[in-house]
């Protein structure tokens, strides 16, 4: 009778964990652990903006005010096809530019062997920008400098 009862109570918390993943998602159920460092120029505006958009996910937003972004993207080994106007660091990987926090949690999720994800660019709607998205964005991921496709939202 005790291994029925144990088992039972093992299903329910198995249970009840899958339903907590599934209600807060991927990101947000370690964002108070998330740290995204983010190196932007003073000067950008949608840099702001898209400070402003990552900081109500709890993550903890640390920002880098640089002037010569270049070398960030050369530091972190990023392709210069997929550059944007800012770079964060996030668990070791590269985030390139106004990546939604979908692909963020994707990555940290999957843990791929690569250096990081890119949205190129600054695509119109994208977290930070303004405007209509007219088209699925496509982050890149990108290895040893080799960029591929990570996903499409």
């Amino acid at each position: 009778m005790k291994a029925k009862t144990l088992l039972a109570a093992l299903s329910a918390a198995v249970i009840a964990f899958a339903l907590l993943y599934l209600q807060t998602g991927p990101l947000q159920r370690q964002a108070d652990k998330i740290v995204f460092e983010v190196y932007y120029s003073p000067d950008c505006g949608c840099c702001g903006e898209y400070l402003g958009y990552l900081r109500p996910s709890g993550a903890d937003v640390r920002v880098k005010p640089t002037e010569n972004m270049q070398a960030v993207k050369e530091r972190f080994n990023i392709p210069r096809q997929l550059w944007s106007c800012h770079t964060s660091i996030v668990e070791g990987y590269f985030v390139e530019g106004h990546v939604p926090l979908e692909a963020v949690g994707k990555l940290l999720d999957i843990r791929p062997a690569v250096d990081g994800i890119a949205l190129p660019g600054m695509p119109a709607a994208s977290p930070g920008m303004g405007g209509v998205k007219t088209e699925p964005f496509t982050i890149y991921s990108s290895t040893n400098g080799v960029a591929s496709v990570f996903m499409r939202l």
